[in-house]
């Protein structure tokens, strides 16, 4: 066991982690196992020992964020690793029942968790940090840039796909004046999108975008295509465009993204996070929309997602006594879930993309009012 310690302890050298040390990003073991376990699955092992206690960390973001920026998950390939990709090209794990598997499995696990972590609004994706000073600032500046970069008017009919808890659709129709669809494969997301959105002309569903047939003015996801998996990127494109009834309509795509092209996600998140999930690459949303879509503006502000999840966890962290619903085993699994992500963004090891496409072009330069 010290040999596969020291092993550990080098791996470590180049981003001044230690083990046992004394600064808020080294890791503290507790048993001594830890390290056969990480040998043997990698990153889900290390996520599943957090879980059990077997190691603690003051400062799991920055132990992360130290840990991309030398690629020490790169040398952590499991069996487990190599099994995910192998059955990420054979499968389609986004398709029929499985394109519903996140919706049962993390939006459906509870409003009261969510309403507690999240903004009044109940937004859960990248705030925009830029002026705001506080995450309900952060959240209503990100739905302005929704607003403004698809150039909303009053009476126009929009496509909201992955509608999450309702508050997008809601801001979009209060202060834009428009008709929302919403989309969602959550139970829980629906009948709470469904009772905050009631007078207003907003339309909840339970359904995959690929079923959706009607013709909309303008058509927008925010934190939805992390869901669809690089063999459906096409078929999410497709959807769009024949959504998209006016050949200069426009589609916003609000999306984490990552530097290098993959067909999998990290085993722990699929395992209990986000099952079926996959970060595109600016490569594969170019591809995937050439000869559909034309692109007219890319934004990026992956900082302010690490950001938006210190907020989250704080909020968390304050309300854990008012959440006795959810064990020790929970809170510590949503714990690493959020500072382990908080660290990928802060290394830039992830990004966050607002991606403006217009159906076959527009005639003048894109630039709509109020943007950055």
């Amino acid at each position: 066991m010290s040999r596969i310690r020291r092993h550990f302890e080098r791996l470590l050298e180049p981003t001044d982690i230690r083990i046992d040390g004394d600064r808020a990003w080294d890791v503290q073991v507790h048993d001594d196992r830890l390290f056969q376990r990480v040998l043997a699955t990698g990153t889900l092992g290390l996520g599943e020992a957090y879980m059990d206690g077997w190691w603690d960390c003051e400062a799991i973001d920055e132990m992360v964020a130290r840990a991309h920026r030398s690629d020490i998950a790169g040398r952590l390939i499991s069996p487990i690793t190599l099994f995910r990709v192998a059955e990420a090209k054979v499968r389609n794990l986004q398709r029929g029942d499985r394109s519903y598997e996140v919706g049962r499995r993390h939006y459906d696990i509870g409003n009261d968790l969510y309403r507690r972590m999240l903004d009044p609004r109940m937004i859960y994706s990248c705030g925009y940090w830029r002026t705001a000073e506080n995450l309900a600032q952060a959240q209503e500046a990100k739905l302005g840039l929704v607003r403004d970069k698809l150039s909303l008017e009053p009476g126009m009919r929009v496509l909201d796909i992955g509608c999450g808890w309702g508050g997008a659709a809601r801001y979009l129709a209060e202060r834009a004046g428009v008709e929302v669809v919403g989309i969602t494969i959550s139970e829980e997301q629906a009948k709470f999108a469904r009772e905050i959105n009631e007078g207003l002309p907003v339309e909840i569903r339970i359904q995959d975008y690929r079923e959706v047939t009607e013709r909309f003015d303008r058509v927008y996801s925010i934190g939805m295509f992390e869901h669809v998996g690089n063999k459906n990127y096409r078929a999410y494109v497709e959807a769009v465009r024949r959504c998209l009834a006016d050949p200069t309509g426009l589609t916003l795509l609000h999306t984490i993204g990552g530097n290098h092209s993959s067909s999998r996600t990290d085993p722990w998140m699929a395992r209990y996070i986000f099952p079926n999930s996959v970060i595109p690459s600016a490569a594969q949303i170019t591809a995937a929309t050439e000869g559909s879509l034309i692109l007219e503006d890319w934004h990026t502000f992956g900082p302010d997602y690490d950001r938006t999840l210190m907020a989250w966890h704080a909020n968390v962290t304050d309300a854990w006594a008012d959440l006795p619903s959810y064990d020790e085993r929970f809170r510590r699994m949503w714990n690493f879930y959020l500072l382990v992500s908080a660290g990928g963004f802060r290394s830039r090891y992830l990004q966050t993309w607002q991606v403006v496409f217009s159906r076959d072009g527009i005639p003048e330069a894109y630039a709509p009012d109020g943007i950055r």
